[in-house]
């Protein structure tokens, strides 16, 4: 078991990602990711401990933090899906892609995200149930 559980950083203000992110609670059965919007003050913290820059104002990233490692973009994704466990870890064979292409892809989903999904004014606030997993 890592020393620190593996989270993922999301745009706390956007529909999808926020989607995004009670998929993953949904099928995270071993309870093992833990979450924090990149505009929360935990996540500059966090990836200021990581030597990672900060994000922008309109964050155009997931981004996993694991066993001191740091992903962005599809590569996240991937990390994110093989940690679910069971047939999510399937989607892995993504990586037979080349990665600047699996990105081109994700950039341009996240270019048009609110378009297509919606933003919130505010981040998500988590259920008494989930609080103790986000940061």
């Amino acid at each position: 078991m890592p020393s620190s559980p593996a989270t993922i950083l999301f745009d706390g203000v956007c529909n999808l990602c926020n989607g995004f992110v009670q998929f993953v609670i949904r099928h995270d059965r071993q309870r093992r990711f833990h979450f924090a919007a990149l505009q929360s003050e935990a996540a500059r913290a966090l990836l200021a401990r990581h030597g990672q820059p900060l994000p922008a104002p309109e964050p155009d990233s997931v981004v996993l933090v694991e066993n001191g490692r740091v992903y962005t973009h599809s590569e996240a994704i991937l990390h994110i899906a093989a940690g679910l466990g069971g047939w999510w870890r399937a989607l892995a064979l993504g990586r037979v892609l080349p990665r600047p292409l699996r990105d081109a892809a994700y950039r341009w989903v996240a270019r048009h995200r609110y378009q297509w999904f919606g933003r919130q004014n505010s981040c998500m606030l988590p259920t008494p149930d989930l609080k103790a997993r986000f940061l």
